[in-house]
């Protein structure tokens, strides 16, 4: 709870103009940032181009070097972290990627997002399926996001949001099963792709022509 009170107190200094309180605060939110980073690529391989501590080193320069954020708590400074950080593992993932491969940065899954999670997913596959579930529920969307990448409790995305913790908790429900639906039918559409190409292997490299 402790703190909760100090990080929020900093943003309130940020936002008021105190030239201490950012790097103040660096040093306060460093270990939950480091989680958050660690969280995002554990799916990846250890001898990956980007490693955590960048990761959470590029987010937190966005963070300070965008434009004014009206900071509120905590909850509202894991929030915009854990999109800032998302956006550099995408950008990272453009940028290097070869014109033939897949996504740069795959995600390792847990029970908080989908229910029996298998291996890790692409981290674009995982972007658009957000961006879908956010058109048909925007607020499951957001309790994904909050949850899984941001960390937080329950009582933290709730207050985020400005609802109740059982509102929270019956979006999560749908989102959980909307996400395991919708990425059990993505791989079964990239297992379907990779045995037609493997049972026509002329057409490699030609296009579809159907």
């Amino acid at each position: 709870m402790l703190e909760q009170v100090e990080i929020t107190g900093l943003l309130h200094g940020i936002r008021n103009g105190d030239p201490d309180a950012e790097n103040q605060l660096i040093k306060v939110v460093y270990k939950d940032l480091r989680k958050m980073a660690r969280r995002y690529m554990a799916g990846e391989r250890r001898n990956h181009t980007l490693q955590p501590t960048a990761l959470v080193h590029e987010a937190y320069m966005r963070i300070f070097r965008g434009g004014m954020v009206d900071w509120q708590d905590r909850a509202h400074f894991l929030a915009v972290a854990a999109a800032q950080m998302k956006r550099v593992l995408i950008d990272h993932g453009r940028a290097f990627r070869g014109p033939n491969r897949g996504g740069d940065f795959k995600v390792a899954l847990d029970e908080t997002i989908v229910a029996n999670p298998e291996a890790p997913c692409d981290m674009e596959v995982l972007k658009d399926l957000l961006e879908r579930l956010s058109k048909t529920d925007a607020t499951a969307a957001q309790v994904i996001e909050l949850k899984f990448f941001g960390g937080l409790t329950d009582k933290e995305v709730a207050h985020e949001l400005a609802t109740s913790h059982s509102s929270v908790r019956r979006h999560w429900v749908f989102a959980r099963a909307w996400m395991g639906k919708h990425l059990a039918a993505n791989r079964n559409s990239t297992h379907t792709s990779t045995d037609d190409l493997a049972a026509n292997p002329q057409r490699a490299g030609t296009g579809a022509r159907d």
